[in-house]
């Protein structure tokens, strides 16, 4: 009983040992994890993408935070059941840390983009990538 007792005792105190390192460890990698940022616009009318593609998108590219900004449209790949080639314009990101990703969240020129834009799109889809 008193081996049980100490078996628990030292599986116990390793268990707090490790997840206390694992938070640390989170803790230092968030801070200078690098994150790929990619938005997916569906816009209420296809006479908007020039436009969209001209004047609002690039504004996104221009917030100081982001590293690399990659704009596209679909690609004319095969259609296939895994591809979707639905949405209009593709924002993809790139922030050299989950921090500036969030300064980027609220960057007066984002905040711009969203009030004088937002009108035009239905749908957004974000996809957040750790590399």
């Amino acid at each position: 009983m008193k081996s049980r007792r100490i078996f628990i005792k030292t599986v116990s105190v390793a268990s707090a040992a490790a997840v206390f390192s694992i938070h640390q460890s989170l803790s230092n990698t968030m801070a200078s994890q690098k994150m790929i940022h990619q938005v997916y616009f569906w816009l209420h009318k296809e006479s908007d993408l020039q436009e969209f593609m001209r004047d609002a998108a690039p504004m996104l590219g221009r917030c100081k935070d982001v590293a690399q900004f990659i704009m596209g449209t679909p690609a004319p790949t095969e259609k296939r059941e895994v591809v979707d080639h639905s949405f209009h314009v593709s924002c993809t990101m790139f922030f050299d840390s989950l921090e500036a990703q969030a300064a980027y969240q609220s960057d007066p020129l984002h905040l711009e983009f969203i009030a004088k834009y937002s009108h035009m799109w239905k749908t957004v889809k974000v996809y957040d990538i750790a590399i």
